[in-house]
């Protein structure tokens, strides 16, 4: 048996798969270290090395058998796996803007390794798992949300990458705020320089930067107020689930914000499924339809696109990059 591994790398966590050449999945948890990213090149590629150690010996396979890594990281960056020169929101630092980190992957396992970024991976997945057999046949659309907004676009079954490898980054198309805002509320602003695009709302960082320090100021003496406010922005969705007026409000603006986004991207690639996975969506299932419902409902279709289009929670959440990007390793090296 041979098998390739995929690697999935976030702003706080790193976690690993293994798929088989037949195309089973040889682990159905999740795998993980920390990710390290904060600590520069060096500790993150040594934590992915440590990651594809313990994956292996999880599945009960040895090194000798990969013929191939699957490898994501949070975009923008290049077809080649080149950061963007200007960063992103999980690799904020300096020292990775314009960083080759498909490259130093390589150097260090020794081993070919194929990049997508995890938007890309993600959305590849659920496209897969949704279409089955028929995953060729369709197109979809996916907005996966974290720490950032990670997106992809599939057309015919393949990752659409663009001529510089960064097509699908949703998370910075602008989308249209009238609507959107709250009476006194500021354009939000992403981390990518970027005011109103969709990762500035959509987002738990758009969350901590600009939502909620609005939103407190409506509703003063809220408990959160007294929560620092990193800190803070996590626990939105646990106060959303229990019916909190505040936190409603904070998610009826986020699902908003991806059904604008989802109107643009139905006028452009007319897409057979529309996807959203990450954070938002790993809740309670009457937290996780509902947000659904509205994201659904702000996405403006015409009457014969609506009659075809699907809105479907990304499966296995967690490990939807791993998944992903090891099929995309898997697609790369077989014949």
């Amino acid at each position: 048996m041979t098998v390739v591994v995929g690697i999935d790398v976030g702003g706080t966590k790193t976690n690993a798969t293994v798929l088989a050449d037949d195309g089973t999945f040889l682990i159905d948890r999740m795998i993980e270290v920390p990710s390290r990213v904060n600590h520069g090149p060096p500790a993150a590629i040594a934590a992915i090395a440590e990651l594809v150690g313990l994956a292996l010996a999880t599945a009960g396979a040895t090194d000798r058998t990969v013929l191939a890594v699957g490898l994501d990281t949070p975009g923008p960056a290049s077809a080649g796996g080149v950061i963007s020169q200007r960063g992103s929101t999980n690799f904020a630092q300096e020292v990775w803007w314009g960083f080759d980190v498909r490259a130093a992957v390589e150097a260090a396992l020794h081993l070919p390794v194929i990049y997508n970024n995890d938007g890309n991976a993600a959305a590849l997945y659920a496209h897969q798992q949704h279409f089955g057999h028929d995953a060729a046949l369709h197109s979809s659309v996916a907005a996966i949300v974290g720490t950032g907004l990670g997106g992809g676009v599939i057309e015919m079954g393949a990752v659409v990458r663009g001529s510089s490898g960064m097509a699908g980054e949703l998370g910075h198309v602008h989308i249209p705020v009238h609507g959107l805002l709250a009476p006194g509320q500021p354009i939000p602003r992403c981390n990518c320089g970027f005011e109103g695009a969709l990762e500035s709302v959509a987002s738990l960082s758009g969350i901590q930067n600009n939502l909620l320090p609005f939103w407190l100021t409506q509703y003063p003496g809220h408990p959160l107020s007294d929560v620092p406010i990193a800190a803070a922005a996590k626990d939105v969705r646990s106060y959303a689930q229990r019916g909190d007026e505040m936190a409603l409000k904070i998610f009826e603006q986020q699902a908003q914000a991806i059904g604008s986004m989802f109107t643009i991207a139905a006028n452009f690639t007319d897409p057979d499924a529309f996807f959203v996975g990450g954070g938002v969506v790993e809740a309670e299932p009457h937290f996780r339809d509902w947000f659904l419902a509205l994201v659904q409902q702000h996405t403006l279709l015409r009457v014969e696109q609506r009659e075809v289009a699907e809105f479907v929670v990304v499966s296995d959440l967690d490990m939807a990059g791993a998944r992903g990007s090891a099929m995309a390793a898997l697609n790369a090296i077989r014949p």
